[in-house]
């Protein structure tokens, strides 16, 4: 009998992915739990093993194919004796990753009309500048009500018009930028040369989160600096003693105790968004932004709070590494309860991140730079601050709830040694 292998749904929210490669060729034979393919999710590239043992008739969808449907037949599969009579279609697809070079000619320019005629047919006086006026800024002098001799338009009326019709053109322009509509965007580029470029289903997943995430969460932002000379110190003297071992802790690793041992202290904020509810997590596990080719994944550290700076250190390496060759499985990404966002390491002093949802905070860390600070006598020396910037979802976690969170980060921070007993 003639078996269908369908699209796999390798994570919950997948619907559609990319066939990344294929490991088996027609006329191979294949036993249970072999490994079939390479899937390109919105988050991860996974391999597909087989449920089944027979012979790979025919495979219907080709290595890079995007937008494949979850369910959709992939290829055939042929159980031992079975002939090669079962014929589906499948669509085919151009390569997504094409980077398409396109130049826009500009549209025919349609000069004014000397005599322009109402709808009515009837003449309209206008002086021949304010004729000139209203070509070049595209109004119609129909629209028009003159001010000038026996109902004559002159350029005071083009002015007020013009006004009008600027908040008017503002507006529309808006909506066709905001909508999806990808040839009103192209035709405000007429005449440029520039890059098509398809998205793939990772940036189509962010683009959505994130839009979702801005126009529905109410984010608000608490700011602090924080004086990181003390962890500086500490983080050499705890790397000495693990030199041998071949670890080395970051400052971010310092960073993600610290926010896991503050959402302790402060539990009420350890907290996501659920719609009709607010789940309060027991465990700390954080999430920490690495940038990819393409886009970004948030593996999570689960029980942050009970690990030790060195079990941290290595777990994020790990996950760093299999997230920017896409190896995370869904379990690795998913969940979690607090963000952290870092371009310190690429000289950022500050930013704003947008919350996870459905997350109830984001710490986004700056760079740690010497500054002049005021000690507590007034004398003025120089430390190294780290500027953050913690965004909150105001459904979850109030300000004065946030602020508690946040200066028992810095807390933490600031006093390393006490994230160590």
């Amino acid at each position: 009998m003639a078996l269908e292998i369908l699209m796999p749904a390798l994570s919950p929210t997948m619907e559609e992915g990319t066939l990344a490669k294929w490991l088996v060729s027609e006329g191979d034979v294949v036993q249970s739990g072999d490994l079939l393919a390479e899937i390109e999710t919105d988050k991860a590239t996974m391999e597909f093993e087989a449920v089944d043992e027979g012979i790979i008739s025919k495979l219907l969808v080709a290595e890079g194919t995007a937008n494949v449907k979850v369910n959709s037949a992939i290829a055939i599969l042929l159980e031992d004796g079975d002939a090669a009579d079962a014929t589906i279609a499948a669509a085919t697809s151009t390569d997504p990753t094409a980077i398409t070079t396109k130049t826009i000619l500009p549209a025919p320019q349609v000069s004014a009309p000397s005599e322009p005629v109402s709808p009515n047919s009837t003449r309209i006086f206008a002086s021949p500048l304010a004729r000139r006026i209203a070509a070049d800024k595209g109004l119609d002098l129909a629209t028009i009500t003159g001010t000038g001799p026996k109902g004559r338009i002159v350029k005071a009326d083009l002015n007020t018009a013009a006004s009008s019709a600027g908040i008017l053109a503002t507006a529309s322009t808006f909506t066709k930028l905001t909508s999806t509509n990808g040839a009103a965007v192209e035709a405000m580029y007429q005449g440029r040369i520039f890059k098509t470029v398809p998205l793939d289903s990772m940036r189509k997943v962010i683009a959505a989160r994130l839009t979702e995430a801005k126009q529905t969460i109410p984010h608000f932002y608490l700011r602090r600096d924080i004086h990181l000379d003390n962890l500086l110190r500490a983080r050499g003297e705890i790397n000495k003693g693990l030199e041998a071992r071949g670890v080395k802790t970051s400052v971010n690793d310092f960073i993600i105790k610290a926010c896991a041992l503050a959402l302790q202290k402060v539990p009420r904020a350890n907290a996501v968004w659920a719609s009709d509810r607010i789940l309060q997590m027991e465990a700390s596990d954080i999430s920490v932004a690495v940038a990819v080719e393409g886009g970004l994944f948030t593996p999570v550290l689960q029980d942050a709070e009970v690990k030790s700076l060195s079990h941290l250190s290595g777990e994020m390496k790990d996950l760093a590494a299999r997230a920017r060759n896409r190896k995370l499985a869904p379990h690795e990404y998913q969940g979690g309860s607090f963000s952290i966002s870092n371009l310190g390491m690429m000289g950022i002093d500050n930013f704003d991140a947008v919350i996870n949802s459905p997350q109830g905070a984001i710490l986004a860390v700056g760079a740690g730079k010497k500054r002049p600070v005021v000690l507590d006598d007034g004398s003025i020396s120089v430390a190294t601050v780290m500027s953050v910037t913690m965004s909150v979802d105001h459904r979850v976690i109030d300000g004065a709830l946030g602020a508690e969170l946040l200066n028992e980060i810095v807390s933490y921070l600031e006093n390393p040694l006490s994230m160590l007993v």
